[in-house]
């Protein structure tokens, strides 16, 4: 299932995350912008996880789930603080997001963009796994953003 668009002016997909973004450096969230917002969608999640952590971590690593986005919102700025939306755990154990922070070599990060059919009734804190789990059967479209970052 594809159809929305996600990019970042911060990055080009595939291309290097600029260090700024990094959990040992100013650990914000880059700004995005999602295209192709289908119009009966309600809400977007945005999910950024690191397939490449498997290795070392065992698992892929959370650095940030968001959901209930408003549909309208196309734009996620930098450093961003959402009002309606709501930020899951990730796997620093923290709310919000945590940037790349890579141990062993140059990983793969995935931002994922889902739009969905309904908000999800989920406390703030959720995990990954919950929120896919609650957006089951409610996804209209989805969009992916790769970028890398270096150890």
């Amino acid at each position: 299932m594809e159809g929305l668009r996600l990019t970042s002016p911060a990055f080009d997909h595939g291309e290097r995350i600029p260090e700024k973004y990094g959990y040992t450096a100013d650990n914000t969230n880059p700004p995005l912008d999602v295209g192709g917002v289908p119009d009966e969608a309600v809400s977007l999640v945005l999910v950024v996880d690191d397939p490449d952590a498997k290795d070392p971590a065992g698992k892929v690593w959370d650095h940030w789930v968001v959901w209930n986005v408003p549909a309208a919102q196309t734009h996620v700025p930098e450093d961003w603080s959402p009002d309606e939306a709501v930020e899951g755990q990730n796997d620093y154990g923290e709310v919000g997001w945590g940037g790349p922070n890579p141990p062993d070599r140059e990983h793969t990060y995935r931002f994922v963009v889902y739009a969905l059919d309904t908000t999800l009734d989920l406390p703030a804190g959720a995990s990954k796994d919950d929120v896919y789990d609650a957006a089951s059967g409610h996804t209209l479209a989805k969009g992916e953003l790769t970028g890398t970052y270096p150890a």
